[in-house]
């Protein structure tokens, strides 16, 4: 897919990518077509959403006949940029951590952790999920040795500051922030936050204001 193609997407419209990538995954048996009223009716959306999303990655359908469900995975994959394998280190080896390492689905989608990380001395040496707990003041020399470009910060609020300011002193190039602050970075640094109080927060909101919540964001 042509660079300025990539460009064109937005946020929004990437979300909505990885979500249809969630469904074609499962719909990808040889020469199998899928329909975009049949991706819209799994994920929520309407028909002329998906047709808007998947044209920006090129001609893949046809009129009538739908997408090859294979061709159309790997062209979501490519505009999301995980047709190739991510490295990431993860600092902060709580509980929070620990869960993540445990999680299959990181390295189904291309993303391999290959380090990690933690300031308490007490866990430094351990060895959790096959990797050795190294000091956080070891990042500069060890992410540009475990060839990593992707940081995952699990560490309590009033650390994540001068963590991931180290991550990015280390040469790190995007932050999944699970910490419950707002983080400020450098520009060439990409940052997701995942703030779980946070969507419990617009979850109690849309149960509390019900069809009214969901009108107001659809209309958005």
């Amino acid at each position: 897919m042509p660079a300025e193609r990539s460009q064109r997407l937005s946020r929004a419209a990437a979300q909505r990518l990885s979500l249809y990538l969630r469904c074609v995954d499962d719909w990808t048996t040889d020469g199998e077509k899928v329909s975009s009223s049949r991706i819209a009716e799994a994920v929520g959306v309407s028909d002329a959403q998906v047709r808007r999303d998947l044209a920006a990655l090129g001609h893949l359908g046809q009129r009538g006949v739908g997408y090859d469900a294979r061709e159309l995975a790997s062209a979501i994959r490519t505009a999301l940029g995980i047709n190739r394998q991510w490295r990431a280190v993860l600092v902060g080896v709580g509980n929070l951590g620990r869960a993540l390492l445990r999680y299959q689905g990181f390295r189904a989608q291309g993303f391999r952790i290959v380090g990690l990380f933690d300031s308490d001395p007490s866990k430094v040496g351990q060895e959790v999920e096959g990797l050795t707990v190294e000091a956080v003041s070891t990042l500069p020399t060890r992410l540009n040795e475990l060839q990593a470009e992707l940081g995952v910060l699990t560490v309590p609020g009033e650390t994540a500051h001068s963590v991931a300011e180290a991550l990015v002193a280390a040469g790190v190039r995007g932050i999944l922030n699970f910490a419950p602050v707002v983080l400020k970075l450098p520009r060439r640094v990409r940052l997701v936050t995942v703030d779980l109080a946070i969507q419990l927060e617009q979850l109690a909101f849309q149960v509390q204001h019900g069809e009214a919540a969901t009108r107001a964001t659809d209309e958005e």
